[in-house]
């Protein structure tokens, strides 16, 4: 039997063990309580930042804009002015060939009234190149030479017009013998050198005319610099560039400060050599509310068939311009190294007085160039007509390689001593680079310019 003291020991031994455990499990559970309060906060603490995670995400993740502000070049040449018809579903708008429209009362109508004053399909195609311009406005004519008449329509009797010397032939001829009669006084000026308009604007100088690259010379006029100087002297003179040997894609007058921007449409916008027609672009809500008022009043207008030619072409003006461009630049530079070339001008080479300019001011060199052979006019005509791929007609800008000789054809209007100052001599051809296979254009223009040169030394040999 256990003493009472034996008892006592065994009962204070396990009393003592019980209260170790007690105390260890309050421990453990203080231990527990604290784990999960920092477990807790951690959870709270990482829920907190991921939720300002994704409110950063939500922040800094844009989704693109679709508008046609925003569009690439293709992507507006093809879509804008060119919503699917309303009615049918259509994907091509329908030509609209109505010449007048119905009226829901006297003076009441949907925004046409007759087809000379606007027209669905006009309209569209105004839109459409306006946009490739970055222009507000668009207004087409009959022709470019139509275009043209308009713009200087503008003006009144006792007015100045400034030109660049190196003009288109039928610029030059309308404003020598056509706006002569209205009254209105023109000189014709080298802008090559900007500083040269300090002199030349007078006080009655309205409208300053300039082409870049000049036809057929290819020299490149830098307009913001004739802009700065011009608009300092007098701010109300209006600027023109006529942009047709670029075209849209590869140069934006209006965005280099040119009041008015003209396109031959009949060239590279169309592009196939089938639509004879105009266009005037501009940002100036005053300059195409008269344009639109001298459109409405002589009735130059283009037909709504060729309006939708025109739009068909442009939606392949992008990718039409790229291999017009590589082609040229194969071209210029085979007709460059050829021992019987002379010359080659083309803002694309080095060559070019004015490459450098052409680079800043250009988006690219486009597909037009002057060559000067060697030889005289008998050498010349021989090279035309022994060409095979190269077709010898007047105009530019399809997607067939064209050539003609500027001194009989298409400056044919310019006085001989104006030519002889110009340059434009009867070894000067011009030249449209279409988009045929490089290879073939170069073999072409080999054997043309080789067979011309054999029949030129027999002559001089018989002589």
């Amino acid at each position: 039997m256990l003493s009472v003291v034996g008892i006592t020991k065994k009962f204070n031994t396990l009393n003592l063990k019980i209260l170790n455990q007690s105390n260890l499990i309050k421990k453990n559970s203080n231990n527990l309580r604290l784990s999960l309060k920092i477990y807790n906060k951690t959870n709270m603490l990482s829920t907190t930042n991921s939720n300002k995670n994704e409110e950063t995400n939500k922040e800094t993740t844009t989704i693109p804009v679709m508008s046609e502000e925003n569009y690439s070049f293709a992507t507006r040449a093809i879509h804008v002015g060119q919503e699917p018809d309303p009615v049918t579903g259509a994907v091509i708008p329908p030509i609209s060939l109505a010449t007048t429209f119905k009226q829901k009362a006297a003076g009441v109508h949907t925004g046409y009234e007759y087809s000379r004053t606007g027209n669905p399909t006009r309209n569209s195609f105004e839109k459409a190149v306006a946009s490739l311009e970055c222009a507000k406005y668009g207004c087409a004519f009959s022709s470019g030479s139509s275009t043209t008449a308009a713009i200087i329509n503008l003006l009144k009797a006792g007015d100045h017009v400034i030109s660049i010397d190196d003009v288109y032939g039928g610029t030059n001829r309308f404003l020598n013998r056509v706006a002569s009669t209205q009254g209105i006084e023109s000189s014709f000026v080298d802008l090559s050198d900007p500083n040269i308009l300090k002199d030349a604007i007078k006080e009655n100088t309205k409208l300053l005319w300039i082409e870049t690259p000049t036809n057929p010379t290819m020299k490149i006029v830098d307009v913001e610099a004739i802009v700065k100087i011009v608009k300092s002297i007098n701010k109300d003179i209006i600027v023109v560039v006529d942009n047709t040997f670029m075209s849209p894609y590869f140069q934006n007058p209006l965005t280099l400060g040119a009041d008015i921007c003209v396109n031959s449409i009949s060239k590279y916008i169309n592009g196939h050599s089938d639509v004879i027609m105009g266009i005037a672009l501009t940002n100036d809500k005053e300059l195409i509310d008269r344009l639109h008022f001298i459109q409405n009043a002589v009735g130059a207008i283009p037909s709504p068939f060729d309006c939708w030619l025109a739009n068909r072409g442009l939606k392949t003006l992008a990718i039409r311009m790229r291999q017009h461009e590589k082609n040229a630049m194969a071209v210029a530079k085979f007709l460059e190294a050829h021992p019987l070339v002379e010359a080659v001008y083309y803002p694309g080479l080095e060559s070019h007085k004015q490459h450098e300019l052409a680079k800043k001011q250009m988006k690219g060199f486009g597909a037009m160039m002057s060559v000067r052979i060697k030889g005289n006019l008998d050498t010349s005509n021989k090279f035309l007509s022994s060409l095979k791929l190269f077709t010898l007609a007047e105009s530019l800008g399809g997607v067939e390689s064209l050539c003609e000789l500027p001194c009989i054809m298409t400056h044919a209007a310019v006085s001989p001593e104006e030519r002889a100052k110009l340059g434009i001599t009867d070894t000067l051809i011009r030249v449209s680079v279409g988009i045929e296979e490089t290879e073939d254009l170069i073999k072409d223009l080999d054997q043309a310019l080789k067979i011309a040169n054999e029949v030129t030394n027999k002559k001089r040999k018989m002589n």
